[in-house]
């Protein structure tokens, strides 16, 4: 059975889908068999692999809704499930469908046993589609921006979201915090550092159980131009030292595959 780990917030341009993407390339280089899964209706994953979202056939909107097997790309460093902006339709659609918050994971059981690692890529809101990210993964990984007033404010929610997620998945457990768009030499920015470790002290329900608060992912202009690229950042920038900080992350990934085999 695959790992099924979805990079989780509400909030847009925190890092989700940087992560996914060059940590879906780490995994690789540490011979994990990785699946990646764009659940994003802005497709910024889709795109980041080079693909043409607009131009597909067929996307993960296509498995949700009609049940079809899942398209996957075979083209890139791990394999991809893309989307487009037609996955954005699923959340009106999928009011009226029983087992609505189980489309996902129902859709996930064709690949289970081909994959070591199943990456997701969640959206930046609160709705169908990230209830069925939540439900279907076994880890989140959170990515925090650390701007200090969006802190407090943005692991309240986070809170919320996961505790309504465990009331149908009970095993859901969170694998990490991630602080990123990280600038030392700014006092905002350590502060918001500073306040994501106490306010991570302070979650004692199970779920947050083991997690891990990772080092800060610096703000780095190559990280961007990888993307614009179509390339890892370990193959763009390999010394960039934002790597260090993804390569612990994907570690800790390896480390639950290890666990569960």
């Amino acid at each position: 059975m695959a790992t099924v780990v979805a990079f989780f917030n509400m909030s847009g341009g925190v890092g989700k889908t940087t992560l996914t993407m060059n940590i879906s390339h780490l995994l690789g280089e540490q011979h994990v068999n990785t699946l990646a899964i764009d659940m994003d209706p802005q497709a910024s994953l889709t795109t980041f692999f080079g693909l043409d979202a607009y131009g597909l056939e067929a996307t993960i909107f296509d498995s949700l809704m009609n049940r079809a097997p899942l398209p996957i790309d075979s083209n890139h460093w791990c394999d991809l499930v893309p989307a487009n902006l037609q996955l954005a339709q699923a959340e009106l659609l999928l009011a009226g469908e029983l087992r609505r918050e189980y489309r996902l994971r129902d859709t996930l059981e064709q690949t289970h046993n081909k994959y070591d690692v199943i990456v997701i890529d969640g959206p930046p809101s609160l709705g169908l589609l990230s209830i069925n990210c939540l439900v279907a993964a076994d880890f989140l990984l959170v990515p925090l921006s650390t701007n200090y007033k969006a802190v407090e404010a943005t692991m309240g929610l986070l809170r919320v979201s996961i505790e309504l997620a465990q009331k149908v998945n009970p095993d859901l457990r969170v694998l990490g915090l991630i602080p990123t768009m990280y600038d030392k030499r700014t006092s905002g920015s350590r502060r918001a550092n500073d306040a994501i470790h106490e306010i991570a002290a302070q979650l004692q329900l199970p779920m947050f159980d083991g997690m891990n608060v990772f080092d800060p992912v610096p703000v780095r202009t190559a990280v961007s131009d990888s993307q614009e690229a179509h390339q890892p950042l370990a193959q763009f920038d390999p010394k960039n030292d934002c790597l260090k900080v993804m390569r612990a992350i994907s570690k800790a990934i390896a480390q639950q595959v290890e666990v569960t085999v």
